[in-house]
């Protein structure tokens, strides 16, 4: 089949991995301006797929990429960590614009001292002055300050150095680099993870309108019904396209899998029934016609594709003591970053034993800062932590999978934390996350971003302990594990402490939700409206 031309384009294409065919000739085309969401299973080649189309992999066999003059592309691991000031960092989206305002303020300095050539030095500088308008560099200003603040960045922010902010939020400085310079083509891998509900929002709308063809991988569904209007699932290697948004295609799928289902029902009823036939008559020569003919007819059908379901993880998360009844008491906790910044200020917080208390509020409000310092990661400014005598911490990390170490195979990674456990126990539980048979001996570095946060939880799951602390425990994993993992949380008797945007594992989970904002800890008693409670940060 021949597909037209598109801005991003697939014909054939082939990739594998130390012998594991990721990708098996894919073909597919996306037109101008079309809203695309690519869904799949972790490890299914989703991000390779995207490396490959934006010209940062090799095709084994095929031709994939895009037409256009530029392209976007936002990785999972997407770090802007300079020293720049981020009005620096995302000037450099311009760089013809940055270049002649540098010009224009070297000319102004010029004529105020070279009067022989201020003919020459006023030419030039009417050329930049018009040049610079061609560009929109009059308004580049107002856009960056435009996507900071959708983003959630503060007015001051501009001044501050990329490298002076954490992951989550360089990640949004990568973002919005991007979406300041408006190229014809996005590619956006799994852009909602560090964003906060009104964050979300706000890039929703941006991409719905954005004037270009836009390329989306995320696990939220509900952010892919508000921007996409076609969906690409890629599952075993294949690609198939469905119209419309993500509610859409589940239903689109869920209706081919059952007409899928009931053809193969009657051919395999076809196929028993005339190879019943063949065995009772083939003895007998007044049928000797009837069973070659039969036979032949065997021989022409094509076997339909057999239907499979997906791999599941399964775990639960176990306690092997109870804690007292007060499990913490968090009382004046202080906490500020250089001696300058100040995150938190006398937040206060008790926890009894069964709760599950989650932190919302805005990022940079708090929430992971008070999360390590509960789990002894960070010391406060100032402040005093009461745990109970029996409390196990078990702490994850938004970042944990980061900590993973790329040199190492995954069974020798889960080894790092509990050598007491021999391989078949270790083995036994990476197969419960999917990691099975030879897939414990792949290298972390070769693993995609859904399988190596598998694995961190993996790590967590070998010793969890009866409180759990969770920092966005459900970022960069496909929607079946998010939901696995929050039925276990939901299943689980100890006490919980997690800050998150999920929207479902608040509903599910939460027994108490704390507001993290402007140094304190808030408790809200009117929380059940989720999507409010969390825009209202």
């Amino acid at each position: 089949m021949r597909y037209p031309v598109g801005m991003f384009y697939a014909e054939n294409v082939l990739k594998s991995f130390d012998g594991n065919e990721i990708l098996s000739s894919v073909s597919f085309s996306i037109g101008d301006n079309e809203k695309v969401g690519l869904v799949g299973p972790n490890g299914s080649g989703k991000s390779t797929l995207l490396s490959i189309l934006a010209g940062e992999q090799f095709t084994d066999n095929g031709n994939a990429g895009f037409r256009g003059n530029e392209i976007g592309f936002l990785k999972q691991e997407t770090i802007t960590s300079s020293e720049k000031t981020i009005s620096e960092e995302l000037w450099e989206s311009f760089p013809e614009a940055s270049e002649i305002e540098y010009r224009l303020q070297q000319l102004s300095i010029e004529m105020s001292k070279d009067s022989e050539n201020l003919d020459s030095l006023i030419t030039e500088q009417a050329k930049l002055f018009e040049r610079f308008e061609q560009l929109d560099g009059y308004r580049i200003d107002k856009r960056i300050g435009r996507t900071l603040a959708g983003l959630g960045f503060q007015n001051d922010a501009l001044s501050q150095t990329c490298g002076s902010f954490s992951g989550g939020w360089q990640m949004r400085i990568g973002l919005a680099k991007i979406l300041v310079r408006r190229p014809d083509n996005l590619i956006l891998d799994e852009p909602t993870n560090h964003l906060d509900q009104n964050s979300q929002n706000w890039l929703a709308e941006e991409l719905t309108t954005y004037p270009g063809t836009v390329l989306l991988v995320t696990h939220d569904g509900e952010f892919h019904d508000r921007v996409v209007n076609k969906v690409f699932e890629l599952r075993n290697g294949k690609i198939n396209a469905y119209s419309g948004n993500y509610t859409s295609y589940q239903k689109q799928k869920a209706e081919r899998l059952a007409v899928q289902s009931s053809a193969l029902k009657r051919q395999e009823k076809e196929i028993s029934k005339q190879e019943k036939f063949i065995e009772r008559f083939r003895s007998k020569a007044t049928k000797a016609s009837q069973v070659r003919s039969r036979e032949k007819a065997l021989n022409k059908i094509m076997p339909l594709e057999k239907l499979t379901s997906d791999l599941e993880v399964s775990f639960k998360f176990d306690t092997a003591t109870r804690t007292e009844r007060d499990v913490l008491k968090a009382q004046n906790i202080g906490h500020s970053y250089n001696g300058n910044e100040i995150v938190l200020i006398d937040a206060n917080l008790q926890v009894e034993r069964g709760d599950k208390v989650m932190f919302i509020g805005p990022n940079g409000g708090g929430k992971s800062t008070l999360l390590k310092i509960l789990a002894g990661e960070i010391t406060p400014t100032h402040g005093d932590i009461f745990w109970a005598n029996r409390a196990e911490l078990g702490y994850y990390d938004q970042h944990q999978d980061e900590a993973l170490d790329y040199d190492l195979t995954v069974l020798e990674e889960v080894q790092t934390v509990n050598k007491e456990h021999g391989d078949g126990v270790l083995r036994n539980i990476l197969g419960n996350f999917l990691f099975r048979g030879d897939d414990v001996f792949k290298s972390v570095s070769v693993l995609s971003g859904g399988e190596r946060s598998r694995l961190a939880l993996a790590k967590f799951l070998i010793k969890p302990g009866n409180v759990l602390l969770l920092d966005e425990p459900t970022n960069h994993l496909d929607r079946t594990t998010q939901r696995k993992l929050i039925s276990a949380l939901e299943n689980y008797e100890g006490t919980i402490i997690c800050a998150s945007h999920d929207r479902e594992l608040l509903e599910k989970v939460a027994t108490r939700v704390i507001k993290v904002n402007d140094g304190e800890c808030i408790e809200l008693n009117n929380w059940h409206n989720i999507s409010e409670v969390l825009t209202s940060n």
